[in-house]
């Protein structure tokens, strides 16, 4: 198994559109994803087949994307991860307002 080499991302290029759109995720360089400060998700190839490591939690895994239908699955678990944190980073700052407005301090943000 190799890193996907520019032929190899080349037939990937549509789900790379689509994975540009995701604000949450920033192209370090073709076919590097990372989200903040940290590597998200990257691609490798073997005997024709093409597979990303992608970080879901805390550890990468990887998963076959050579079909369109595994493209769209995996498409879709990371706009689920994507989404999730989102939705934990809102209920963590609504619990700070929260505790802050029942302690009688302000907010920070």
């Amino acid at each position: 198994m190799r890193h996907a080499n520019d032929q190899d991302l080349d037939r990937l290029e549509e789900l790379l559109l689509k994975l540009r759109q995701l604000s949450q995720l920033r192209e370090r360089k073709r076919g590097y994803f990372s989200r903040g400060s940290r590597a998200f998700l990257h691609f490798h190839e073997d005997a024709g087949d093409l597979y990303v490591d992608v970080k879901f939690d805390s550890a990468f895994q990887r998963m076959r994307i050579t079909s369109d239908a595994e493209q769209v699955e995996f498409l879709a678990r990371v706009r689920t991860a994507l989404s999730d944190d989102h939705e934990r980073l809102i209920r963590v700052r609504r619990s700070g307002r929260s505790s802050a407005m029942s302690n009688g301090t302000s907010p920070t943000l």
